[in-house]
């Protein structure tokens, strides 16, 4: 029998599923291999029977770990897709601000009808067996992953810095060009995409493992910045960090 899976979305904006969708003539051949029992995007089956769970969003509510936890006893496998699951993401910015004010802000006169705590990712409340990075996650990545997973095998994901790639692309440093990014401490695996197509390093993939702080500081300083300048212009995926606090 084929391996089930199913796919579950708390908070986020479900672009990491879309790209799932978005596999087309791949995922006709990825359902040669498994079975979805469910996936809300795209069917309106559901079982709660399956092998591998995929998480997309982040947990930001009390109520949220009950339901990520009966889903961590029911699957075999639960992988983490996208930045909001697998480091927090964007959601994890209200972090950094008093939460009852952000309440107030998002719902007005109906905020004490809202629950909220400070944005986690998913492996801070139950185990996770995998992670596919990245905002959205890279559809290519996604397949390898699988790939692994049903093999049997770890995932190979990099753990080196988005500089490997950009260099490999051949693109010009952008503090080269007045600018900064975090591309020398977040992991690979986007193929420096952003830098590629004339943007920076956001940290959407998260910091690498043992990221190389003294190289960081080295470049910034060359350039007349410091750590506190690029944390404070780079929150955006990385709110959820220690060193963003």
């Amino acid at each position: 029998m084929k391996p089930t899976v199913a796919f579950f979305d708390f908070a986020g904006c479900e672009g990491d599923q879309l790209q799932v969708v978005n596999l087309e003539q791949q995922l006709l051949e990825l359902l040669e291999q498994v079975e979805i029992v469910s996936f809300r995007e795209v069917m309106t089956g559901h079982s709660d029977e399956y092998d591998i769970a995929f998480i997309e969003g982040a947990i930001t509510r009390k109520s949220d770990e009950a339901r990520l936890k009966e889903i961590r006893k029911n699957a075999k496998l639960l992988v983490a897709i996208g930045a909001c699951a697998t480091i927090g993401g964007i959601n994890a910015l209200k972090n950094l601000q008093d939460l009852e004010e952000v309440k107030r802000y998002v719902y007005g006169d109906g905020a004490k009808h809202f629950q909220t705590y400070p944005t986690r990712p998913v492996d801070a409340v139950v185990k996770v067996d995998a992670y596919v990075h990245g905002c959205p996650i890279d559809r290519k990545e996604f397949l390898s992953v699988v790939k692994a997973l049903l093999l049997g095998k770890k995932p190979e994901i990099p753990n080196y810095p988005v500089c490997v790639e950009c260099k490999a692309a051949e693109n010009v440093c952008v503090f080269e060009m007045g600018q900064f990014c975090v591309g020398p401490v977040t992991r690979a695996g986007c193929e420096a995409c952003c830098i590629t197509q004339g943007s920076i390093c956001w940290g959407c993939r998260g910091f690498v493992d043992d990221p190389n702080t003294d190289a960081e500081k080295e470049i910034l300083a060359k350039y007349g910045l410091n750590v506190r300048d690029v944390i404070n212009k780079l929150r955006l995926y990385t709110a959820n960090s220690e060193v963003a606090r």
